[in-house]
């Protein structure tokens, strides 16, 4: 392996990312703070939460710059766990509310 065939990062994009970092943990901690919703409240900072776990994960694990192909091994699994996850959600509020109504009716 020759010093060309070395990939190498600029530290610029690290300091990039820990700034955005920081950003992201700050708009957590005020989501927190700020008095909100709770649906409101735990959608943003899950959102916050997902965007960090993203920075982290394609700079500092340096997936943005793997195969598609190791990404899609890494990253396909917790996705259908989210989607099967979100499937199951909708699945228990439809059983609570029919059974809500069904037994509040008699």
């Amino acid at each position: 392996m020759t010093q060309e065939d070395a990939q190498t990062h600029s530290l610029a994009i690290y300091f990039w990312v820990w700034g955005w970092l920081f950003v992201l943990s700050v708009g957590s901690y005020l989501t927190d703070v700020i008095t909100m919703h709770d649906y409101l409240k735990w959608t943003l900072i899950t959102m916050f939460m997902f965007a960090k776990a993203g920075l982290i994960m394609a700079v500092f694990m340096h997936m943005v710059w793997e195969r598609l192909s190791l990404t899609m091994v890494i990253l396909a699994p917790p996705g259908v766990l989210l989607v099967a996850i979100a499937i199951f959600a909708l699945e228990a509020e439809y059983t609570i509310s029919s059974r809500l109504q069904y037994f509040l009716a008699s």
